[in-house]
């Protein structure tokens, strides 16, 4: 077989600068783009006419081989057939809706809606499941589809019960802004004129089973290979998460004070959306050349929490990234978080298995980064002393007692672990 990783992350990023190149000035739309195909996300455009929303879809189409693709221009007067296949008219008539699903949304890979929220709200609410389950689910009829990652555009948001819905099902999001830099204008005018707005074949394609392989892998269905995300790293990327959140509502209460409650919807963060970030994080890491995520692609994650080419949003998050980032750096904030996730992983294990309590603490925590931290802390505070029951626990609750968190965060979950490190001795002693 002739896949290779190595390879394939040089051939995106090479398929990722033919495209960048071709649509002018839309570096940072692209790459949000490239991560949607990577973790088989769905991504929404929006912009006024004419800034090339349907060629940035096509161009990045055209980098894969062997994927079926599905295109429609959405209007009101169309039904769900137009996206799920001709109606069955022999199973029609004994009143069951059976598509004929050859060619449709349903059986390709990729997709492009153009102008989707002029679809009526009754084919909009029968997408839901086709975006979100990959299920067409119509009637009896309820089969698998094979859709990979959907483009859809439009000049417009129409706001609605089912459109807020449809909303949730694209992860990515961008606005793209007419730029009138005159620079910038003469590299699109010179891109046009050799060019006419058609879309480029690349000299090299990739392989769109390659593509939906390493997307699995990604998702961690195909564990053939990993990419990992450490325990401290995850607690970082969520703590993240919640400042921007806070922030962004902070700033919402703010904008609308004095007004009533109804006059602004909260600013949410679904667990769906920050679990999905973590396949974005493995994405990133990915593209560049590495298999463990760092704090570099955590600043990244505004592809999924914030509209791309809406500078306040992009902002927030980055100002939150870089509180918490700054705060955990200013002292070995990282590090204490290590030890406090290995100390929570041990808590699990005493509370799974009691006799942990009756072994050397030594050999317990071998290969642990708590294991060096308490010895070396057993070492000054209580040399010598049995290794019996009573004297394990009480070592560890001494050890979470006297550590010195270096910030609030730290601290935030040091407070947590000596709430749950009463809570199981109190459960074994009873």
């Amino acid at each position: 077989m002739d896949f290779s990783l190595e390879q394939l992350a040089h051939d995106l990023k090479t398929a990722q600068e033919f495209v960048s190149h071709r649509v002018i000035n839309r570096e940072e739309v692209i790459a949000q783009a490239f991560c949607a195909f990577l973790t088989g996300e769905h991504l929404l455009l929006q912009s006024r006419t004419g800034v090339g929303k349907s060629l940035l879809a096509e161009q990045i189409f055209a980098m894969f081989e062997g994927a079926s693709i599905f295109r429609v221009q959405a209007s009101k007067e169309q039904q769900p057939d137009t996206y799920f296949g001709g109606l069955d008219i022999e199973k029609l008539k004994s009143g069951k809706i059976f598509h004929n699903t050859e060619g449709s949304l349903v059986e390709s890979d990729f997709g492009f809606i153009d102008e989707i929220f002029d679809a009526n709200d009754f084919t909009l609410r029968a997408l839901l499941s086709l975006l979100n389950e990959r299920r067409m689910i119509r009637g009896v009829q309820n089969v698998p589809a094979n859709i990979h990652t959907v483009i859809a555009a439009t000049n417009y948001l129409r706001i609605s019960e089912v459109t807020e819905a449809v909303l949730d099902r694209f992860l990515y999001k961008s606005i793209i802004l007419p730029d009138k830099d005159p620079l910038v204008q003469f590299k699109i005018s010179a891109q046009y004129s050799q060019h006419s707005g058609r879309v480029l074949k690349p000299e090299k394609r990739i392989k769109y089973s390659h593509l939906k392989k390493l997307q699995l892998m990604i998702s961690g269905i195909d564990t053939t290979y990993k990419f990992a995300i450490s325990a401290e790293m995850l607690y970082f990327t969520n703590l993240v998460i919640r400042h921007y959140e806070f922030s962004r509502n902070r700033t919402l209460r703010e904008r609308f004070k004095g007004q009533s409650t109804s006059a602004f919807s909260d600013f949410y963060i679904s667990p769906r959306t920050q679990a999905k970030s973590l396949d974005l994080l493995r994405a990133l890491a990915f593209m560049d050349g590495r298999t463990l995520a760092t704090t570099q692609d955590v600043e990244k994650l505004y592809y999924i929490f914030a509209t791309v080419g809406l500078p306040e949003e992009v902002q927030a998050f980055k100002k939150s990234f870089h509180t918490i980032n700054s705060a955990l750096n200013s002292g070995n904030g990282f590090e204490q978080i290590r030890i406090l996730l290995a100390y929570e992983t041990l808590l699990e294990q005493i509370e799974l298995d009691h006799t942990i309590l009756h072994r050397p603490l030594n050999t317990t925590l071998s290969n642990t980064p708590l294991r060096m931290t308490l010895l070396e802390w057993l070492k000054e505070k209580v040399a010598g002393i049995d290794q019996a029951v009573h004297h394990n626990k009480r070592v560890l609750e001494h050890f979470i007692h006297d550590l010195v968190p270096v910030c609030d965060e730290v601290r935030e979950l040091k407070l947590a672990l000596e709430k749950e490190t009463t809570r199981i001795f109190q459960h074994i002693e009873n």
